[in-house]
């Protein structure tokens, strides 16, 4: 047998995200007559056979035995053989068959791990890299997670923001309270998990992203469009999952610490530590790691009128983790608690339009704890479970008005990962329950229990294409049981030429939503201006996308490129309806009722990445419609519809930077945001469009107390701020007594802040 490395061999690879296996350790050749060939391929992983690797040629397949070993029967002549298996790095080699010979090899995988470039995803449980997973993930990677660390080192909502598809939208502009949109779809349908788990609640409301420090996370995982096929009702506009750094092999101790010129401070300090001896020896099994960071804010009135248009607070959080993983068993367990204290409305000494002060306040209290194990069952099959409890308590304060409430979700996960020769098979069962408790406002407790049933199939029939199919059954205790199901199919569209690496993706899936009474309006003014909820239904949705990725070789660099077409259809979407006041001396009131026209969305997003040497640049343009019943216009006989608010139809941005390893780093950021409508806004129906720019410099700098990344970032050097245009701050209050318009652009304007990282021996 001869072992060869051709153009065509490689382009394979390289089309499927393999890497060429570095070796050819065993090989023999056994006469016979036969026109066609046996190839006989032992795999194994530090000389240990693997059993339940998939092991193809072209389109011939097999799974290997006990002993580690598949027989192919191919034709003669050259043949790229690719290795894959659950929790490994997939392998190719190219091998030169002959007619009526046995030949044997031996393919040593490595464990998935030790791939530092190669990224596995785990919010679609099939444990797939990127660039194979049929289901479209983007990657929020290290790096990119790291520059935004040193820019705004308290949260992860820069971080967010700034990812394709998403948009961070203010939801109460006195408090600072924000969500992320998802592809035009409202906040409260994107699911935010860490590590797979809702350590956040089965909804982490308008303040979850603004609480989160991104020091020990190392990467976000998006999957955009219904997700309720694999995460059930919470799901319905799509998943952020947030993964978290691991231990390494050797010990990691960070502290960061940063000053803002609007009076903001964070100390955030980070540990990594292996237990037990060397990790790369295989001796220490166990590690752990830990988060503790302290954060505040002063209150800043930036345009003088006496009301904070940016909130005061001060923030404190620690999540340990502690980590296991050796013999085909791993486990993680993790606590957390957050304790935050905010305020907003007008500052002290000052009043409102209306002659009285009118202060806001909130008190956060939150912990949690979760865990996940996975072992491998004979050699082959994956078994995994994942647990978690979180309570959040909350003291509100609308001017008057107090409410004080608990939010409590528990959540546990079965499944098993089955890999069948070609086929993938996933089977699980979950149970969640949600409840909810008012201790001022009667009539909006809740006590949701949802057991769910779910599976998945992943399959390659042939070398160029990847199909996976996933459908989920949640019983849910106070509404009807929903089945909902996701189907998407990967296409390589070559192996050489100049289409090579190009890959085509067409998805679509189903989602539902429960109603409860947390929406982007009554989050500003509280439940006690809400009416009692009667007759609301489940919200249901479609949705779809198709896009194309390849990358394009230039003699200035290589660009990757990737186009997305995405549609979505949102049936009795649950709207908020402004009610008229019961008497002259009193606000007008919300009640939230289904509308009677769905509401849809479509766009496109494009993206284009260069890297050449130590620069990246990456461009992004996104065109998007979406539209809705218009809840306060009301007519006998025909529905009104309107451009759903703050919902801008153009954006654009442009990101570069250099970076010398060790060295320094310089990055500038400019974004477009065209015009959005506007709801209710006395000021203006349609909102400016505006250019925000950015420009962040780090420095590494040797001390004898370890390796230091000193970093000044300039954020909206432009000063664009929404009270430079009109007032935030209304002259009589509306629905539910809000003081404030919607926040439609940045309130807090040109901010710098500057700091430094410390890598402490």
């Amino acid at each position: 047998m001869n072992c060869f490395r051709s153009l065509a061999g490689i382009g394979v690879a390289w089309a499927l995200g393999a890497s060429p296996s570095p070796v050819c350790l065993a090989a023999q050749e056994v006469p016979r007559r036969d026109s066609l060939a046996t190839l006989r391929v032992r795999v194994i992983h530090e000389s240990v056979p693997v059993q339940g690797a998939i092991v193809r040629g072209g389109a011939t397949g097999g799974q290997t035995a006990r002993d580690g070993v598949a027989t192919l029967r191919l034709a003669p002549g050259p043949h790229v053989i690719v290795t894959t298996r659950l929790g490994f790095s997939p392998d190719t080699l190219g091998v030169a068959l002959t007619a009526g010979q046995d030949t044997a090899v031996v393919v040593a995988l490595r464990a998935q791990a030790a791939e530092i470039e190669r990224v596995t995803v785990a919010a679609t449980r099939s444990e797939r890299r990127v660039e194979d997973s049929p289901l479209r993930v983007e990657v929020v990677d290290e790096e990119e997670v790291a520059e935004k660390t040193v820019m705004t080192p308290g949260d992860i909502a820069m971080m967010l923001n700034e990812t394709s598809g998403l948009r961070v939208q203010t939801t109460s502009p006195s408090l600072g309270g924000a969500n992320v949109r998802v592809q035009g779809l409202r906040g409260r349908y994107t699911l935010l998990l860490a590590d797979g788990l809702p350590l956040y609640g089965g909804q982490a409301g308008g303040l979850g992203l603004l609480q989160i420090p991104p020091l020990d996370l190392a990467r976000a995982e998006v999957i955009k469009g219904t997700a309720s096929a694999l995460y059930g009702p919470s799901a319905l506009g799509g998943v952020v999952n947030l993964v978290s750094r691991r231990p390494g092999e050797k010990p990691v101790r960070e502290l960061l610490l940063n000053q803002t010129s609007r009076g903001g401070t964070d100390a955030v300090a980070f540990v990594g530590q292996p237990l037990g001896g060397a990790r790369a020896k295989g001796s220490a099994p166990w590690g752990a790691t830990a988060l503790v960071s302290a954060h505040r804010q002063r209150e800043n009135d930036r345009d003088g009128d006496g009301w904070a248009d940016m909130p005061g607070y001060e923030r404190l959080v620690a999540r340990p983790r502690l980590f296991h993983d050796r013999d085909g068993r791993s486990a993680f367990a993790t606590i957390g608690f957050t304790g935050e204290n905010r305020d907003g409305g007008t500052l002290a000494g000052r009043v409102a339009p209306d002659g009285r002060p009118y202060r806001e306040a909130l008190r956060t209290r939150r912990a949690d704890a979760g865990m996940l194990g996975r072992w491998v069952v004979d050699g082959r099959d994956i078994l995994s479970i994942r647990a978690s409890g979180v309570e959040q308590r909350h003291r509100h304060r609308f001017g008057p008005v107090r409410e004080e409430d608990r939010h409590r979700t528990w959540f546990t996960e079965a499944s098993a990962a089955l890999p069948r020769g070609r086929w993938t098979y996933v089977v699980g069962a979950a149970y969640q329950e949600d409840s909810y408790r008012n201790d001022d406002v009667a009539g909006f407790d809740y006590a949701f229990r949802v057991p769910s049933l779910f599976a998945q199939i992943d399959v390659d029939p042939v070398a160029w294409l990847a199909l996976s199919a996933s459908a989920r059954v949640d019983g849910h205790s106070a509404y009807a049981t929903v089945l909902n199901a996701r189907g998407s199919a990967l296409f390589r569209l070559a192996t050489d030429g100049w289409l090579r690496g190009w890959t085509t993706r067409i998805s679509g899936g189903t989602g539902s939503f429960v109603p409860v009474a947390f929406t982007e309006e009554t989050e500003v003014v509280g439940l006690s201006a809400l009416r009692p909820l009667t007759g609301l239904g489940v919200e249901r949705a479609v949705s779809g996308s198709l896009d194309l990725n390849g990358p394009v070789e230039l003699p200035y660099g290589r660009i990757e490129l990737n186009a997305t077409l995405f549609g979505s259809r949102l049936t009795h979407p649950v709207a908020a309806r402004e009610e008229p006041a019961v008497s002259p001396s009193t606000t007008s009131t919300l009640s939230l009722v289904n509308a009677p026209a769905p509401a849809r969305t479509w766009g496109v997003e494009l993206l284009a990445r260069l890297r050449r040497g130590p620069a990246r640049v990456t461009a992004t343009y996104a065109y998007l419609r979406a539209t809705e019943w218009a809840p306060n216009i009301l007519t006998p006989t025909y529905v009104v519809r309107r451009e759903v608010p703050l919902v801008p139809r153009h954006t654009a941005g442009v990101v570069a930077s250099i970076e010398r390893e060790e060295a320094y780093r310089v990055g500038l950021e400019v974004y477009y945001t065209g015009r959005q409508a506007l709801d209710d806004n006395p000021y203006r129906q349609v909102s400016r469009p505006y250019v925000i720019v950015g420009l962040l410099a780090e420095r590494w700098v040797g001390t004898p107390a370890g390796t230091a990344r000193l970093f000044i970032n300039l954020e909206n050097i432009g000063d664009v701020r929404q009270t430079r245009y009109d007032p935030l701050l209304l002259q009589t209050p509306r629905e539910g007594g809000r003081w404030t318009t919607d926040a439609w652009t940045e309130l807090s304007g040109f901010t710098l802040n500057g700091g430094v990282r410390l890598a402490l021996p």
